[in-house]
């Protein structure tokens, strides 16, 4: 009969949390290359940040409801991959009336304006004053719908648009009552559980909200911290009440002035489990396919590009570069992405993005109508 080994008894070990992550406005990495405005427009006092040098291409960013140009953006931006953008573009990140800080007010019988009075008013008012001629438009969610509208209503101002979780129609019924609901608690309770376990879905879905805990418990931490529910509460309601965006694809090769679609090349962003992405095949249907790219990103919820930043990354490289911008781009080792040829609409692009392991090579095709490139 075999001793029985002694235990050891493990004294020198210590545990120890891990850091958690967090969407602080104070992150001085956050800051790299940004300027603050308060831009006036008819229905207010909107706040701007812009990020990189005026003067350069310009692109536009709107957020999504239960956040602002911080918790949407600005974490994507200074990634490793996407920070080289900002050598070759000047940001605008535009924030809807009350969202910019936990500190905004909106005036005592505010009436808040409706995702289209954000295109053609608060954004366009904002292009204008910006000194803005034209742009690429960047938006999540509510803000994917808000720079759709302002691409049908003014064509020769957006010179591409990247949407993610795109919704063209109207609001179902389901929905319709727990974002109502919402409303209504943050109007008289404030951020309540109900609400947060709301906009948890909205962003993340179940299968994120399950299996990154970390982001979500992030995300908690910013609606709580970066914004005022009082008026979270009003630009919800507007998303609520939001009218279908009236576009069609175009049939044959005349265009038809009855039946309007965008004329601009557009990349549609969703996740594999995003809760939004059958809306988002929904407004593909709707587009242009000889100007539409729809990339669904695997292993993904409803936040890619706090999920998936390298996939996303890569798409929107390529996606610009197929547009005749940033043809070269130069990260802080000095090696260069590799060049895109823009071909035809029906030609595939590809390249050799340097990553931390390596180079991979990806492509971007032209796809049919309601396939979804995977990656």
């Amino acid at each position: 009969m075999m001793e029985s080994e002694p235990l050891i008894e493990l004294t020198g070990i210590q545990v120890h949390d891990s850091d958690r992550k967090t969407l602080s406005h104070d992150d001085s990495e956050f800051l790299s290359l940004l300027s603050e405005r308060d831009v006036q427009t008819t229905f207010g006092s909107v706040h701007v940040s812009v990020q990189g040098k005026e003067g350069k291409p310009a692109i536009v960013t709107f957020h999504d409801i239960g956040q602002n140009h911080t918790s949407a953006f600005l974490g994507f931006f200074n990634f490793v991959e996407v920070r080289p953008l900002l050598d070759h573009f000047c940001i605008y990140h535009i924030d809807a009336p009350g969202q910019d800080s936990a500190k905004s007010t909106l005036p005592e019988n505010y009436v808040y304006p409706t995702l289209e009075e954000l295109a053609s008013k608060v954004v366009r008012e904002v292009v204008e004053q910006m000194g803005i001629k034209t742009f690429i438009g960047f938006g999540i969610g509510a803000g994917s719908n808000v720079l759709c509208r302002y691409g049908l209503l003014y064509p020769d101002q957006v010179d591409a648009l990247i949407l993610v979780n795109l919704t063209t129609s109207k609001a179902g019924w389901i929905e319709w009552g727990y974002e109502k609901v919402c409303v209504r608690q943050l109007q008289s309770k404030g951020m309540t559980t109900f609400v947060e376990d709301y906009f948890l879905w909205h962003h993340f879905g179940e299968k994120t909200k399950i299996e990154n805990m970390d982001l979500a418990l992030a995300y908690k931490e910013s609606l709580r911290n970066l914004l005022n529910p009082a008026c979270l509460g009003p630009f919800l309601n507007s998303y609520i009440n939001r009218t279908i965006i009236d576009m069609y694809r175009p049939e044959g090769t005349a265009p038809n002035p009855n039946r309007k679609t965008l004329d601009c090349h557009t990349l549609l962003l969703t996740g594999s489990s995003a809760p939004h992405q059958n809306e988002v095949a929904e407004a593909n249907g709707k587009m242009n396919p000889a100007l539409t790219d729809y990339m669904k990103v695997s292993d993904c919820g409803g936040m890619p590009l706090e999920e998936q930043p390298h996939k996303v990354a890569q798409a929107i490289i390529l996606f610009l570069q197929g547009n005749g911008y940033v043809s070269r781009l130069r990260t802080g080792s000095s090696a260069s992405y590799g060049k895109i040829r823009a071909g035809s609409s029906n030609a595939s692009s590809t390249a050799t993005i340097p990553t931390s392991t390596g180079s991979s090579e990806v492509s971007l095709e032209k796809r049919e109508p309601l396939g979804p490139q995977v990656c």
